[in-house]
């Protein structure tokens, strides 16, 4: 993997940072980073820290970086390690693959954009109640600062609009979202335990669930949407 720490402390170039001070650096912007979380990154094959010969982690720059847009794409994306994984692996490559269901990668090794309401009022090409309106209806949280997910689904009711389609007739997408959620919480409940890699692997293991459902909700409103063929 390049830019790991090995590399680093073989070529003597930057700090080498103990797990301590990794968390130090990142827990402000993701408080929910642990030490366990970090070895099952690790674990993962995410990010490869180099070993003193103690065997302490120490992580580089490029590791701190490698693992802050890892994080992002979990936080801001809602992706799966394995598709994380197999797109940073393609970058390592020398490819530049698209983001699958999300932004470039060049968008996220740039880091991740955050939008201010105007600011996503302005890039969505939307209006600020159409916002407000996306919010009444609990498609968009009420926040301050937005992802590029929300911007996705700003701009995809600036097109639902145009042919009638208005964020209040969308309202039953939160129900149905909530009822998919407690699914796959029950699903992975026997896997959930007080670790803090166990409850990794089950975040882990909801992300591909949800995946599967929606191919089935894709398939069924497609399917329900071929009378209009007949």
């Amino acid at each position: 993997m390049p830019g790991t720490a090995a590399s680093a402390h073989a070529s003597g170039q930057g700090q080498l940072l103990g797990i301590g001070q990794v968390l130090a650096r990142l827990q402000p912007e993701f408080p929910e980073l642990t030490p366990s979380k970090l070895r099952f990154l690790e674990e993962q094959r995410l990010v490869s820290p180099a070993r003193t010969a103690a065997g302490y982690r120490k992580f580089s720059e490029a590791d701190v970086e490698r693992i802050t847009v890892v994080l992002s794409m979990q936080r801001d994306q809602y992706l799966p390690l394995k598709v994380i994984r197999a797109h940073l692996e393609s970058i390592d490559a020398g490819a530049t693959p698209a983001l699958p269901g999300a932004a470039s990668a060049a968008s996220f090794l740039a880091g991740a954009r955050r939008y201010r309401r105007d600011e996503l009022v302005e890039a969505a090409g939307a209006s600020r109640a159409l916002l407000d309106e996306a919010i009444s209806a609990s498609l968009l949280p009420a926040a301050e600062v937005y992802g590029d997910d929300a911007l996705g689904v700003l701009a995809a009711l600036v097109s639902l609009r145009e042919v009638g389609i208005e964020a209040r007739h969308l309202r039953g997408l939160r129900a149905a979202a909530e009822r998919e959620a407690a699914l796959v919480e029950r699903a992975i409940a026997p896997s959930r335990r007080s670790d803090a890699a166990d409850k990794a692997r089950a975040a882990e293991r909801a992300l591909e669930l949800a995946d599967q459902l929606e191919t089935v909700r894709t398939a069924v409103v497609r399917s329900a949407l071929a009378r209009l063929t007949r």
